[in-house]
């Protein structure tokens, strides 16, 4: 009987089946297979629940010390060149097999509950399946060029999903955005696996690894190339993981389907570019510049996003730019040399930023009994308040994941988090200040959703509130009753949207006692020799003052959320937008850095256009242009 490993290509295939069968039947029988929602949503959640099964097999088979498992195949070869193809199974890939198919899972089973009244419900099962098949064919490529083939179609599914709702500009333009972002990225991603391939005369991971650095040993390639490819092939994780500046399309991509949102922020998308950092660490070890950059890139990108997260009053994009602060600390990681600090924070920043986002999907679904599905008003936090005594499971499980995410222990966030700040400490000292700082800001702005949204008074029914937002948006008086009703309060979601969070509350809380510094099990998975030498290396004397000044700093930050938003004796409009205008207009104009992105290359490329477009009309097509001629 083959092992798990060995049949460990089924995982992806599985959910690529599914997606296939309700695929076609879209486009052959489409009024029919729209007819048999359940069918469908039970068929696709099966085939995702065997992908997990099976990848829980696999991550069995490597803690019980099975070593990594490659199966690859000649897929084009001419005269001395072979190109093989396959899959990889190793403890990394072990654990984001895991991961995403017990995300993807769950939130399709929420999936069943938040899309049960649209229209296109069988079509939004059909595209996360895919997006599932997608993620899980990217984890267990055994080499960049088949990662390459699969990280197109990730991004192709995020662009289905992000645009799900196609016939609302913003969703259009956010799916647009994102396109046109990840391309920016991608083509960085291809030069450079391109240039390594020149340069190594192979795809694999440790392969490239070796063969670069022989290369720049011996004079082959200059040292400067094979920086310049290095930071080549990091663009594409830079994309892919809303990395400074490249982040831009993740914020906007809220305009998607809550659900999609929380895969999109915790096991797929996001995931990709972090995870595939960590499988490039043979490449990236040997040059130093080159993990400098990384972490670099990474604290001003965890340090942007916790600046514009504490101006927000949309709750998805809150937890957006929460997510692009956390991907910034994965990141640090990555440049101080430590994959398994920024892939053990990456896991378990997964199963609580899940919940948050399942349960802000859970708030916005039971707002829109009461002000409508207007998003402008669902999701805007000055309409929520006084929601706990109303929807109790969702605002239990979302201040589980605001304290998970805020460091304290010994919840998850704070194990993985300290374990990064620990890191930082010992290789960039004044990266460490800013992540540290930043880990009071994460305290404080998660706590301040969690009370604008959660306590307080019920502020749904202020109309004039509603109408303000509405005609800041351009839009015109608030539409309520869509379903020709209109209730007085929200109320609690049905089961297959509180499953889903009490289930992730559990790692939310527990899993970062897999990685305790003294006995990191998650360490010794991935990297066994690292985790030992740790485990002996480490002092409480060392430990203690960098934790209890991490938690002490987040204390801080939660302590002035509740000051300033559940007991009210402190006024920050006053005290801070009001003195600093120019600094809180900076954050709440996210920088400007969509407005600079706007003026230089959406109005520069048009203006490009039409110039082209008068030279092709007034000379190529004018009077001495061809056509004039005879």
């Amino acid at each position: 009987m083959p092992s798990a490993a060995e049949v460990a290509w089924l995982i992806p295939v599985l959910p690529l089946i599914g997606a296939a069968i309700t695929g076609l039947g879209l486009i052959s029988f489409n009024r029919t297979v729209n007819r048999l929602r359940k069918p469908v949503a039970w068929l696709l959640i099966s085939c995702v629940g065997a992908a997990a099964v099976l990848s829980f097999a696999v991550l069995a088979e490597q803690l019980g010390g099975a070593g990594p498992t490659e199966v690859l195949f000649n897929w084009a070869s001419a005269g001395s060149f072979n190109l093989q193809m396959g899959f990889r199974v190793d403890a990394l890939g072990a654990v984001m097999l895991a991961l995403v198919t017990t995300i993807a899972l769950l939130v399709m089973v929420y999936s069943d509950g938040y899309m049960a009244h649209d229209k296109g419900y069988v079509r939004f099962f059909t595209y996360l399946a895919l997006f599932s098949s997608s993620m899980l064919g990217l984890v267990i490529s055994p080499n960049l060029l088949e990662i390459y083939v699969f990280w197109e179609l990730v991004g192709m599914c995020s662009y289905l999903l992000v645009g799900f709702w196609y016939d609302r500009d913003g969703a259009a333009n956010a799916a647009q955005k994102a396109f046109v972002t990840n391309r920016v990225g991608d083509f960085g991603l291809l030069l450079g696996i391109l240039g390594l391939f020149w340069a190594t005369g192979s795809f694999g991971f440790e392969q490239i690894g070796s063969g670069l650095q022989s290369a720049v040993a011996n004079g082959t390639v200059p040292g400067w190339a094979a920086v310049a490819l290095c930071l080549f092939v990091f663009m594409g994780p830079m994309a892919k993981s809303a990395q400074f500046p490249l982040h831009v399309w993740l914020p906007d991509a809220m305009e998607g389907p809550t659900p999609i949102s929380a895969l999109i922020h915790a096991a797929t998308m996001v995931a990709a570019g972090v995870f595939l950092v960590a499988r490039l660490q043979p490449l990236y070890a040997p040059f130093p510049e080159v993990q400098a950059t990384v972490a670099v890139i990474g604290t001003i990108t965890l340090v942007l996003g916790a600046s514009i997260a504490l101006t927000q009053m949309d709750l998805k994009k809150g937890l957006a730019y929460s997510t692009v602060s956390q991907l910034g600390y994965m990141m640090l990681a990555m440049g101080c040399g430590a994959p398994v600090a920024g892939m053990f924070h990456l896991v378990t920043h997964a199963f609580f930023k899940a919940m948050l986002f399942l349960g802000s999907g859970s708030v916005i679904h039971a707002m829109e009994e009461v002000v409508g599905h207007e998003p402008v008003l669902a999701q805007d936090m000055r309409l929520m308040g006084g929601l706990r005594k109303f929807m109790p499971i969702t605002a239990s499980t979302f201040f589980i994941g605001c304290v998970a995410i805020s460091g304290i222990p010994p919840l998850a966030g704070f194990w993985s988090k300290d374990e990064i700040l620990g890191v930082a400490f010992g290789h960039f000292p004044l990266l460490w200040v800013a992540g540290f700082v930043t880990a009071g800001l994460t305290a404080f702005y998660m706590f301040r959703l969690y009370f604008l949204t959660f306590e307080g008074e019920f502020r749904g029914g202020d109309k004039a509130m509603a109408a303000q937002l509405m005609a800041a948006a351009g839009k015109g008086a608030p539409e309520h009753d869509v379903h020709g009703h209109h209730a007085d309060h929200p109320h609690e979601s049905g089961w297959q949207m509180a499953m889903p969070l009490v289930v992730l509350a559990v790692p939310s809380v527990l899993i970062g006692l897999l990685g305790v510094p003294w006995n990191s099990r998650f360490g010794l998975l991935l990297d066994r020799h690292e985790a030992i030498e740790a485990a002996e290396h480490f002092s409480w004397g060392e430990f203690l003052p960098l934790a209890g000044a991490s938690v002490g700093i987040s204390i801080a930050g939660i302590t002035v959320a509740v000051l300033a938003y559940a007991l009210h004796k402190l006024d920050l409009g006053t005290a801070v937008a009001g003195r600093f205008p120019a600094v809180n207009a900076f954050l709440a104009n996210k920088w400007y850095l969509d407005a600079i992105n706007d003026k230089l290359f959406v109005q520069g490329s048009r203006k490009l256009a039409k110039q082209v477009l008068d030279v092709d009309s007034k000379v190529v097509d004018g009077p001495a242009g061809p056509s004039s001629m005879p």
